[in-house]
């Protein structure tokens, strides 16, 4: 990979690091799209739990921290690490099966 790439990439990782860290714990509490909807049309009476909802991130929180903004903080950079490491292993997955399909000749033979 070219340095130039690297650097865009690192770059673009501690960008979405930071703003998970500190900035996400100041987003709007209020409810937006479809919960928005529901709540407008009268249908959010009518919502029920999800089998995740007693996972240890749901609701854009860490279980067992009290602090509210450290706790969407902390559940924003889990989020971006995870995604990260999810879009790496599936890159490198599809690079190596490229590789496979299409070797490079050897220097020096025809």
């Amino acid at each position: 990979m070219k340095e130039n790439a690297k650097i865009f990439i690192v770059a673009g990782l501690l960008l979405a690091i930071g703003l998970a860290l500190f900035v996400s714990p100041f987003a709007s509490g209020s409810p937006d799209g479809l919960n928005r909807v529901a709540i407008d049309e009268g249908f959010d009476k009518s919502a029920k739990g999800h089998a995740l909802d007693d996972s240890p991130f749901a609701g854009y929180a860490v279980k067992g921290i009290d602090n509210e903004r450290v706790s969407k903080g902390i559940s924003g950079l889990i989020g971006v690490l995870l995604t990260f490491g999810i879009g790496l292993a599936m890159f490198g997955a599809l690079r190596s099966f490229r590789a496979r399909a299409h070797p490079r000749p050897v220097e020096g033979q025809p």
